[in-house]
This record gives structure tokens, C-alpha cells and sequence, in this order.
């Protein structure tokens, strides 16, 4: 039996004084079916009678949470539900829309499927990424798309090792690497030359940006495994990024440490969904030439 929902929270993108009709039809049906919570991550937007509340009073009250805007959004908005076993379900006003697969055009319809039980649920899993060094206290912060290690400064490259499980994948020079989840494996991953990987698959992939070795490619390993990487030059910096919302700096005595978070996220989407219609149609894969 599908999940009812009492109270549902709006998570509604920057910059949306232009899309203000379509916030004021969105969170209108949305109150037909459920208690309704409204958070915007524009500190300063308003448009009454709508009322916004913290992220955190919004995550504690609601038992399902939709995205209004891209991709972006929905990462924001799974980020800060780790842990709360809350389903997410994306309505797309973005650019392509590879998880937040609802078009806005037609969300009423779905909607009202969704409301009704007639959904599918898809697991998403975290990666969490640890630094530790002498000079340091110990952080953590976590991803759903990837954990990204790039140069400092513009125009540089860096030179790194990469283990898995302590034993040594490789040692180059690159403008960074990446280490994807699935659900990354269609975004920043995908544009340097990564595999794409079905969202079910529980593998990680390390794609090296630019790299100065052109016979490197990417390399897909178990999530099981806990991914380390060092810088190897002494004096050299690099810059940490988490789906590219949360940022750290490191430095040669510094490690990071990546490997697969305990609890998921359930992503939900329209009963037809189909994964790979997704990919043809953001791809453009299939089309007449």
C-alpha cells in the first residue's frame, strides 16, 4: 500500500519573481490535497497571502517534499533531508530535469496521481565525505549528485592519488577529479567523460577532469568501497565541492575519505516513469538527423 500524505512542504528555487502565476497555481493545488508548508530559497521572496517557513520547521512537519525548479533545487532540497526518510518528488521549471522530471505544464495531473497512491519510488543513495589532517579538525558533509576535488587557483593543475579500500588506484596531474553517484552520473560527471549509470546500480565512478595523461579514463568500482584521495605535492591547495552548493579547502597533509552514506533518499516520479525516455529526450539520443 502507497504512502498517504497529511502535510506536504513546497521547496520553491531562487529567483522566481517571474514565475510568480505559476507559484501562486502550484501552491493552490497543492492546499486542495494536503496541509501545505512553503519554503523559498530566496530569503527574500514573498508573494502573498503565502506564508514561508524555515527549512527546518518544513522537513520536521511534512511527510512528502516538492521541488519548484531544476535539478538544483531537488539537490538542495534531498541534502536537507538526509536522514528523515521523507519521499522527494521534483516539478521541473529548470533546464533539463534529470530528477526533477515532472514538467510544470501538466504537474496538476500528476499530482493528483501522486496524491492518490499511484507512484513509483526510486532509491538514491548519499555519498559522505570526510577530511582529516593534522592542522585540522575532522569535517563531514555529504552529496547525491558528487564530490568534486579541483584546483584552488585559475588556470592550475594538481597532482593527486586516488585509493580504494588503501590500495592505490592511480597517481596523476589533472585539473581535479570527480566521484559520482548514479544520480550523478548525468551531470558534471557526464560533460568530462564519465559513464552514464543506471540510478539502481550501487557503484561510484572517479572521473578525472582534464587529465594530463590522455590514456586515463573513467573507473567504476563497488559503492562499497571507501574512496581516499591526497594531494601529492607539498604546498599545493585544492578546493572540496559537494554537488556544488558547500565548499571546504585542503591542503597536501589533509585526506579525504568518500564512501557511500548508510540512508537513502526515495525519489518519487509519475507511474509511467521510464528512465531511459528521460535520458533520450534531456540527450537528445533517437532523433532524426
Amino acid at each position: 500500500m502507497q504512502q498517504k500524505f497529511n502535510t506536504i512542504g513546497l521547496v520553491i528555487r531562487q529567483d522566481m519573481q517571474s514565475h510568480l502565476d505559476t507559484v501562486r497555481l502550484v501552491t493552490k493545488a497543492l492546499g486542495k490535497h494536503a496541509n501545505l508548508l512553503v519554503h523559498s530559497l530566496d530569503a527574500d521572496f514573498s508573494i502573498a497571502p503565502i506564508q514561508t517557513v524555515a527549512m527546518t520547521k518544513l522537513v520536521e512537519q511534512c511527510d512528502l517534499v516538492i521541488t519548484l525548479g531544476g535539478d538544483g533545487t531537488l539537490l538542495t532540497a534531498a541534502r536537507a533531508l538526509v536522514d528523515k526518510k521523507i519521499p522527494l518528488l521534483g516539478i521541473n521549471l529548470g533546464r533539463l530535469g534529470f530528477l526533477a522530471d515532472v514538467p510544470v505544464s501538466d504537474f496538476e495531473q500528476h499530482l493528483g496521481a501522486v496524491i492518490a497512491g499511484k507512484y513509483t519510488v526510486e532509491s538514491r543513495f548519499f555519498i559522505e565525505g570526510e577530511i582529516e589532517g593534522p592542522n585540522r579538525a575532522s569535517s563531514k558533509n555529504i552529496a547525491i549528485n558528487d564530490i568534486i576535488l579541483h584546483s584552488h587557483g585559475p588556470m592550475s593543475m594538481i597532482e593527486y592519488e586516488v585509493y580504494s579500500d588503501g590500495i592505490l588506484i592511480h597517481k596523476q596531474r589533472a585539473d581535479g577529479v570527480i566521484v559520482t553517484t548514479p544520480t550523478g552520473s548525468t551531470a558534471y560527471a557526464l560533460s568530462g567523460g564519465g559513464p552514464i549509470m543506471h540510478p539502481s546500480l550501487e557503484t561510484l565512478a572517479i572521473v578525472p577532469i582534464c587529465p594530463h595523461t590522455l590514456s586515463n579514463r573513467p573507473i567504476v568500482l563497488p559503492a562499497n568501497q571507501e574512496i581516499e584521495i591526497r594531494l601529492s605535492e607539498v604546498g599545493s591547495i585544492a578546493q572540496i565541492n559537494y554537488d556544488g552548493q558547500s565548499t571546504a579547502v585542503i591542503d597536501a597533509q589533509d585526506r579525504v575519505r568518500i564512501k557511500r552514506y548508510p540512508q537513502p533518499i526515495n525519489l518519487l516520479h509519475p507511474e509511467n516513469y521510464d528512465y531511459f525516455q528521460i535520458l533520450r529526450a534531456k540527450l537528445y539520443w533517437s532523433t532524426n538527423y
